[in-house]
C-alpha cells in the first residue's frame, strides 16, 4: 500500500510572497525617508487639500463660475461673497475653486505628456547610441536654444486658445529636458551586466528599454515629472494671463489675474487678485517640497 505524496508548495508561490515583502519593505523605507522631510509632509497634505478642493468645488463654492451679476460687480468681501466680486460680477471665492480644477488640470495632463514624450525620445536616443543619438540630441539642442517663455509664446499664437491647446503647448515645449535625463540614465543602464543577459536570450530592443532599463531610472522620472507640474501651473498662468491660454468665462488662476495688468484694479480691487495669486504660489510650493522631498527619499545613496 503506498502512502500518498505530501502537498509540496510551488517554489513560485515563495517567490511572490517574498517579493511582496521587498516591495512593502522598499515602499516603507522610501516612506520612512520622505517624513524625515518636514516641509515635504506639509507640502503633500496641503497640496491634496488643494486637489479636493478642486474636485469638491461645486459644493463648496455658492455661486456658479461662469455667471455674473453686474449689479454685484466690485464687491469686497461679504459673507455673501467671502472673498469679494470681480468687475464682471463673478464671485472670486467661486472661481478660485473652480480654476483650480482647470489649472491642475493642464498641468497635470502636460506633465504626463512631456514625460511620456521624453521618456520615450530619451530612451530611443540613449539605447541606440550613435548617429540616431547624435541626431536627436541636436534636434533638443536647436529647441532648447530658443528662450523658453518666447517659444511658449510662439506656439500658443498659432492654435486657438483652450485647455486642449494650452496642454498642446505645453507638451510641446516641456518635454526636452525630461529626454535629457532619461537619456543619462540609459546610457548609464544599458552597460549593466542584466541588460547583457537580456540582449543573449533574444529579447527584443523595446522589451529590454520598456521592461528592464525603464523601471530602474524610475526614481528621477517621478522627481522631474513631479516639479513639471510645478512649472505648467506657471506656464499656464502665464499664458492666460496674456490671453494665450484658458479664455473667459471659464475661470483658471492666470486668467483670473488679468486684472493686475491695471494699477488701479491691483490698488483698489486687491481682493480679486490675491485668491488666485495665493493658490498659484501656495500650490507651486507645495509641490516643489513634494518634489524635494521625493528625491531624497528615492535616492538610493540616502541612509535609512
Amino acid at each position: 500500500m503506498s502512502l500518498p505524496n505530501p502537498t509540496i508548495q510551488p517554489a513560485t508561490n515563495n517567490q511572490n510572497i517574498e517579493k511582496e515583502l521587498k516591495i512593502e519593505s522598499r515602499a516603507a523605507v522610501i516612506w520612512k525617508r520622505y517624513k524625515k522631510n518636514k516641509l515635504a509632509v506639509i507640502g503633500l497634505i496641503v497640496f491634496v487639500l488643494i486637489i479636493l478642493i478642486a474636485i469638491f468645488a461645486p459644493l463648496l463654492s455658492p455661486h456658479k463660475p461662469e455667471v455674473f451679476d453686474i449689479l454685484d460687480s466690485s464687491l469686497k468681501p461679504s459673507k455673501k461673497y467671502p472673498f469679494g466680486t470681480d468687475a464682471m460680477g463673478g464671485d472670486v471665492m467661486t472661481r478660485s475653486f473652480y480654476g483650480a480644477r482647470i489649472s491642475l488640470s493642464v498641468a497635470i495632463l502636460a506633465m504626463i505628456c512631456t514625460v511620456s514624450i521624453g521618456v520615450i525620445y530619451g530612451a530611443v536616443a540613449g539605447f541606440f547610441g550613435g548617429l540616431i543619438d547624435n541626431t536627436m540630441m541636436r534636434i533638443i539642442d536647436a529647441i532648447q536654444s530658443i528662450p523658453t517663455f518666447f517659444l511658449l509664446l510662439i506656439v500658443a499664437s498659432l492654435v486657438v486658445p483652450s485647455l486642449w491647446s494650452t496642454v498642446f503647448v505645453l507638451s510641446i515645449v516641456g518635454w526636452t529636458s525630461m529626454a535629457r535625463i532619461v537619456r543619462g540614465e540609459i546610457l548609464s543602464l544599458k552597460r549593466r551586466d542584466y541588460i547583457e543577459a537580456a540582449r543573449a536570450t533574444g529579447e527584443t530592443n523595446s522589451s529590454i528599454i520598456f521592461y528592464h532599463i525603464l523601471p530602474n531610472a524610475v526614481a528621477p522620472i517621478i522627481v522631474i515629472a513631479t516639479l513639471d507640474i510645478a512649472a505648467n501651473i506657471l506656464a499656464e498662468a502665464n499664458l492666460s494671463f496674456l490671453g494665450l491660454g484658458i479664455q473667459q468665462p471659464k475661470p483658471s488662476w492666470g486668467n483670473m489675474l488679468t486684472g493686475a495688468q491695471d494699477l488701479t484694479s491691483i490698488i483698489d480691487q486687491s481682493w480679486t487678485i490675491i485668491p488666485p495669486a495665493f493658490f498659484i504660489i501656495v500650490t507651486v510650493l507645495c509641490v516643489n517640497f513634494i518634489g524635494d522631498g521625493l528625491r531624497d527619499a528615492l535616492d538610493p545613496r540616502m541612509k535609512q
